[in-house]
């Protein structure tokens, strides 16, 4: 019997730690800022601006670039990368892609590419 016991504690023991090491994963490889973001944005081009104090912008992952959509007829960005920056924090990287900041609550975005600028203070 107390051979029985001892087995069933070191599974229960084994479970535990195998259970407690699989959260340790980094919240960047699930994903954790892919959805919708709401607040400030806005686009310039050709000294046309298109502003929206309640607008939307939804984050989706392809492969290992990030796509930014926009309401309001504000063009798409598409191809992002990005590389750590501080505790679950993300900044754009790539030619053209600079000035986002983006976490799991939080977009920051002042992307300047071929003309265009775009502008982004949202939360989640």
């Amino acid at each position: 019997m107390k051979k029985a016991i001892r087995i069933f504690s070191l599974l229960l023991i084994a479970t535990t730690i195998l259970i407690a090491c699989k959260k340790d994963k980094d919240p960047a490889e699930s994903d954790f800022f892919v959805g919708t973001y709401n607040g400030s944005v806005s686009y310039l081009k050709d000294g046309n601006l298109t502003k929206s104090s309640d607008g939307k912008i939804t984050v989706s992952k392809v492969g290992e670039t990030y796509n930014f959509y926009f309401g309001n007829s504000i063009p798409d960005i598409t191809g992002v990368k990005f590389e750590k920056s501080g505790d679950n924090s993300y900044v754009s990287i790539g030619n053209g892609l600079t000035g986002i900041k983006i976490d799991a609550s939080t977009l920051k975005m002042l992307v300047t590419r071929d003309g265009a600028t775009w502008t982004a203070d949202c939360t989640r």
